[in-house]
């Protein structure tokens, strides 16, 4: 950018207008979107070159400064508050003004040729989600699938206490819990890629109702295509032109994919922050890695702070999800009105989600150490160990020496010998590796 440019607002009256009707939050819509209305513009203008509807130097010239646009340099010209009229024609118009500006053509007749606010902005919307998770939240969540993965095989042989209800119960591996948590982070991979062929689905070419009214019968296959072909996204024609118009459904369902990622990850982030509680009066388990000083007051104190941001991360998608499904319902007749929000929402959770799983990765669950002391210790400790001795006593007999051993204090070895158990029972049944992996 110049500095005669750096010293101008590029936009015109429509957005300046809007800026003024608008001061809601202080805050634009989300930048990847103004990008891909850019995209969608210099697309837009090729393609109406090609099919003899606009002149080719127009064309070159919008698609020039549409770039820029898309590159990002001109994030700052967009400045219209995200809370704005529900079909983001404020935004698509801004993109409009800033273009024609930039290229001297005219904003309507030339950048928005064949198109609408109602099917632009949306397409934006989407492809805006759509590339992100793609090219930023399933590297991140690859990232942490794979941590999580090497500490599964590093703790493999861990054995320590299973819990549930928060109770001890039989034994199990640190490695398979570890690998637990990875498998629920590839199931949210897999979830969010099947959200994918539908959020790629855009109502381009729809323009105001679903008609199509003002467009060449080609226009929207063509940028589609274009579209595609350069970034390598799935970008594809909605089955049906109205409810591509009028519903957001493909935004709300990928907005559940993140929400159930969100739903997982605390569950991840919560076990390891418990596990590693301590490190004298709580569990002990596993050693965090020491990222910042846990106390203003109390000396060496170290706190979980990876898995707490995590678990704060997860509580916002999950209320950003609740405001996408509100929005989603909001398509009344022939369009939905509440796009600026949902952009707003996924995008918040798509970032949130791929800097938290990176971090997660990288500060917390690779500088994980195992306490094998402690963990073995456990294991020997849980009384639930008893389930092994079900096949050679029974479930009676086994609570027995369960309660007896809990009230005296002594051993489940140690009961069950005095309650007559064999010597060579105890060592067949009482074999915590064999307990945690009993089919290996």
């Amino acid at each position: 950018m110049s500095k005669v440019e750096e010293k101008q607002e590029l936009w015109g009256a429509e957005t300046s207008k809007a800026v003024a009707n608008f001061p809601v939050s202080g805050r634009p819509i989300p930048p990847q979107v103004a990008r891909w209305l850019g995209r969608i513009k210099g697309a837009a203008a090729r393609v109406n070159a090609d099919l003899g509807l606009l002149d080719r130097d127009k064309a070159d010239k919008i698609a020039e400064a549409a770039a820029r646009i898309a590159s990002g340099e001109l994030d700052d010209q967009f400045p219209i508050d995200v809370f704005q009229t529900g079909s983001g024609t404020s935004s698509n118009m801004n993109a409009n003004e800033v273009i024609a500006t930039l290229a001297g053509v005219h904003a309507n007749d030339d950048v928005n040729m064949g198109q609408s606010s109602n099917d632009v902005f949306p397409s934006a919307v989407h492809l805006a989600a759509l590339d992100e998770i793609t090219n930023r939240l399933l590297p991140a969540l690859d990232t942490l699938g794979a941590s999580l993965d090497k500490k599964a095989k590093e703790f493999d042989d861990v054995v320590k206490s299973g819990r549930t209800h928060w109770m001890d119960a039989v034994p199990v591996t640190l490695g398979q819990e570890f690998g637990g948590y990875a498998a629920q982070v590839r199931q949210g991979i897999e979830r969010l890629r099947d959200t994918l062929p539908r959020l790629g689905r855009i109502p381009l070419g729809g323009t105001a109702t679903g008609t199509g009214l003002n467009t060449h019968p080609e226009f929207a296959e063509r940028v589609r295509a274009l579209m595609s072909e350069e970034t390598g996204l799935p970008i594809s024609a909605p089955l049906d032109l109205f409810e591509a118009t009028a519903a957001r459904d493909g935004i709300v369902e990928t907005s559940g994919a993140l929400k159930t990622l969100a739903v997982s990850l605390t569950k991840i982030a919560n076990d390891i922050r418990y596990l590693g509680s301590g490190p004298r009066a709580g569990l002990g388990e596993i050693f965090l890695p020491e990222l910042q000083k846990g106390s203003s007051i109390m000396p060496g104190k170290v706190n979980p702070v990876m898995p707490e941001v995590v678990t704060q991360v997860a509580a916002q998608v999950i209320g950003n999800d609740q405001a996408i499904a509100v929005g989603g319902m909001q398509g009344h007749f022939e369009l939905n009105v509440f796009v600026p929000l949902l952009a707003k929402n996924i995008l918040e959770s798509i970032t949130l989600l791929a800097n938290a799983s990176r971090l997660f990765a990288e500060k917390c669950v690779d500088g994980i150490e195992a306490n094998r002391e402690q963990c073995e210790r456990y294991a020997e400790l849980t009384l639930s160990a008893a389930t092994a001795l079900n096949p050679y006593i029974g479930y009676d007999k086994g609570t027995e020496i369960v309660k007896e051993a809990s009230k005296s204090g002594k051993s489940l070895r140690e009961v069950a010998r005095e309650a007559g158990v064999e010597e060579s029972v105890l060592d067949e049944a009482l074999d915590y590796r064999k307990m945690a992996k009993p089919h290996d």
